[in-house]
């Protein structure tokens, strides 16, 4: 509004200069007051399309206003807290799926009381936001030079010098502590099983390096869930359900970490990392298409061989819904469609879930 009053008012003035002046005809007179008048109209033109440009800045250009609630917290602990991802709960949702698949169906199982998989899903939701931060941590001390070569990496606090390695290691070493607290929650079974996934946290950011396989090596550590929920319910693991279990997520986590590494397979290309997305390149969509099918189906055999009800296969049913919807809407060269389509996936987690929850609460208002 100012803009416009102040572009009208210049006009109108200049216009009625010119007007009086004319109507003098003094040709000195008018001369001069021309000159002057056009002066003050080019300084009021001026002036509008500096503010013009300061208005349009302010609105269009960088703000000091917050992009995540993170922004909102002390300066020095923001770094931090960007490390860990905390600002994309999607991460720890992925790795917390797979213990909650087995925390539930280890409960229908032995038809355990509810206090069960309510103490162990608290833990395993604490336990999975605090490893898949120091998941990221140990990622992104590894990727430090990488993530600078990668559009979407680079604001990442190491990439950008927000803090040192030296930083990092000592804030990992906190994370890894607050890890074991949880850890030795579990039974002893638990506790070792736990530990020894150590070693494919580590690796993973190394293999991408090397191998143009390494969502493969991330579904081996995201879904070790599938595996110790089990055996932190019943004291061990039961092979027989829990094998295609944490198979099926293997399949599943190919599905989305492929769908994600879509979104940088450009600058993958120059910095000389690989992924299955420059794998399987135009082969994206049906491969992804037979990896979903596989995990529906070994979930569907865990399900089965854990003699699961009506309730569980409705919900493995809304989550393979989901994933054929995923690959259907997702384009492959769109960075926004590929994190839509990494996003959705966690919804099939989320249905497969719900489905063994309803069936194991349909087993116990059955006990009471």
């Amino acid at each position: 509004m100012t803009i416009i009053t102040l572009t009208r008012f210049s006009r109108l003035y200049a216009g009625r200069c010119l007007t009086r002046n004319s109507a003098r005809n003094i040709p000195w007179v008018g001369g001069h007051t021309s000159q002057t008048s056009g002066q003050i109209a080019a300084i009021l033109s001026s002036s509008t399309r500096l503010l013009s440009r300061h208005v349009s800045g302010t609105a269009a250009g960088p703000s000091n206003a917050p992009t995540t609630w993170v922004d909102r917290l002390p300066p020095k602990i923001r770094p931090y807290l960007y490390l860990t991802r905390i600002d994309k709960p999607i991460g720890t949702l992925l790795l917390f799926y797979p213990c909650a698949w087995s925390i539930t169906m280890a409960s229908y199982a032995l038809e355990a009381p509810l206090t069960t998989p309510l103490t162990y899903l608290s833990l395993f939701g604490l336990g999975a936001m605090v490893m898949r931060g120091a998941g990221c941590t140990i990622n992104d001390m590894w990727d430090k030079n990488l993530d600078k070569a990668v559009e979407r990496t680079q604001s990442r606090p190491l990439a950008r010098g927000d803090i040192n390695q030296r930083q990092a290691l000592v804030f990992l070493a906190g994370q890894l502590t607050v890890g074991l607290g949880v850890l030795l929650q579990l039974n002893w079974y638990s506790i070792l099983l736990g530990a020894s996934s150590l070693s494919l946290v580590t690796i993973y950011p190394l293999m991408k390096r090397i191998t143009y396989w390494p969502q493969a090596v991330l579904g081996l550590t995201f879904n070790w869930g599938a595996l110790l929920g089990w055996s932190a319910v019943a004291g061990a693991v039961n092979w027989s359900v829990c094998l295609p279990l944490y198979a099926g997520g293997v399949c599943w986590t190919l599905v989305y970490d492929s769908i994600y590494a879509h979104q940088d397979k450009k600058d993958d290309i120059n910095v000389g990392i690989h992924s299955t997305a420059l794998l399987f390149r135009e082969q994206t969509r049906p491969i992804l298409g037979a990896l979903s099918a596989s995990t529906v189906s070994l979930i569907g055999l865990a399900g089965i061989l854990n003699a699961h009800g009506v309730p569980f296969y409705l919900g493995l049913g809304l989550g393979a819904a989901q994933l054929a919807r995923v690959l259907w809407k997702t384009d492959f060269e769109s960075r926004p469609s590929c994190w839509q389509g990494f996003v959705g996936c966690g919804w099939s987690g989320f249905w497969i879930w719900m489905g063994a929850l309803a069936d194991y609460a349909v087993l116990i208002s059955g006990l009471t």
